[in-house]
């Protein structure tokens, strides 16, 4: 049996030169082939099938320093969340890393927690490193950034960024009409911080969609988050503020899919049963959300996707293309599943 290499044992390196020679052709046609230049255009398709083939099989890999003197490149860009380790950010870095993967890009993530001074920091120390653009995820841009920038759940406009934002309007009509049709009329709901670059659009999207359909959103049935945390606690503490208010409602809208599992818990707590006496509705389709009991009824972000829309626009502006669209919008689903039922009957 073969022996096993040892952890960090350097492996054989092949050179694009022995590639070359391994196929009899000038190293000069295989690099243009492998580094995908314009004046491959000129070489013959089966050319192209035979370098990449033997490339793959003789386990090629491109010396990315002399790539990088060559083109003067980094191919490396920067990615900039409030918080890492949440089922937000991840599933959002999750589809970027799927992206770039394939195009031979690394990336850079740092986390800021929403304060400012290391935003300012970071996104220094990332251009000191040679980044070549950004993709931001709620994190509000103010300034035209040095560098082709993309946000993710960006909602200022801003010259020089694309902001890849959900459609919240139907969102906010997906999840009121679900309530509607399931007779509920007095609806709670849970705000989020202002430090999320959601939140206010978010809001503003639940309180126009309500007067359309003649849902009244009571100010005494919103409650606003006003603490940072990837945890269910983002959610427990303001049901219960909600609860302490004894005004009387069927259903709780809530900020995203972490605050509807907290306010299950503080609802369930008080011998309140989901979807029985109150219907909990969600946002953001995170992995927990299908496997909490109850599982949740949600409107769903298609995060991974987003990550990986926000990466190819930037690299497209990366690799030259002049014009980009300030704002790529995508559509949210409604996923129905135990957490809202029927309006208890007064």
């Amino acid at each position: 049996m073969a022996q096993n290499k040892k952890l960090g044992q350097r492996p054989q390196v092949i050179t694009l030169k022995a590639v070359a020679q391994h196929l009899g052709l000038t190293p000069g046609t295989v690099s243009t082939v492998l580094n995908d230049a314009p004046s491959a255009r000129s070489i013959p398709q089966q050319t192209k099938n035979r370098i990449r083939a033997a490339a793959k099989e003789l386990n090629y890999r491109p010396n990315f320093f002399a790539r990088t003197l060559r083109n003067k490149r980094t191919y490396t860009i920067g990615v900039i969340l409030e918080e890492i380790g949440d089922s937000y950010g991840s599933a959002i870095i999750s589809g970027i890393e799927d992206y770039l993967r394939q195009k031979d890009y690394f990336f850079l993530t740092v986390a800021h927690r929403h304060n400012p001074e290391l935003l300012n920091r970071y996104s220094q120390l990332l251009s000191e490193r040679g980044v070549e653009g950004f993709i931001t995820v709620d994190t509000t841009v103010h300034e035209t950034p040095s560098l082709p920038t993309v946000a993710v759940a960006g909602h200022k406009k801003v010259a020089g960024v694309t902001n890849i934002v959900l459609d919240h309007h139907r969102a906010a009509f997906l999840a009121l009409n679900h309530l509607k049709d399931l007779s509920h009329e007095r609806i709670a709901v849970l705000k989020g911080n202002p430090l999320s670059s959601d939140s206010e659009d978010r809001f503003n999207a639940i309180c126009e969609v309500a007067e359309q359909l003649g849902i009244n959103i009571d100010s005494e049935l919103t409650v606003q988050i006003d603490i940072d945390d990837p945890t269910p606690q983002l959610g427990y503490p303001f049901a219960k503020q909600l609860l302490a208010r004894k005004r009387p409602f069927t259903a709780l809208f809530a900020y995203n899919d972490i605050s509807a599992i907290g306010a299950i818990r503080a609802f369930q707590e008080q011998g309140l049963r989901v979807p029985q006496d109150i219907s909990v509705m969600g946002f953001d389709d995170i992995p927990g959300a299908a496997f909490h009991f109850p599982s949740i009824t949600t409107v769903r972000q298609p995060l991974s996707r987003m990550g990986q829309v926000a990466a190819q626009s930037l690299l497209e502006r990366i690799e030259g293309k002049e014009k980009y669209p300030a704002e790529i919008a995508i559509e949210p689903e409604l996923v129905v599943r135990e957490s809202t039922a029927t309006a208890p009957k007064p």
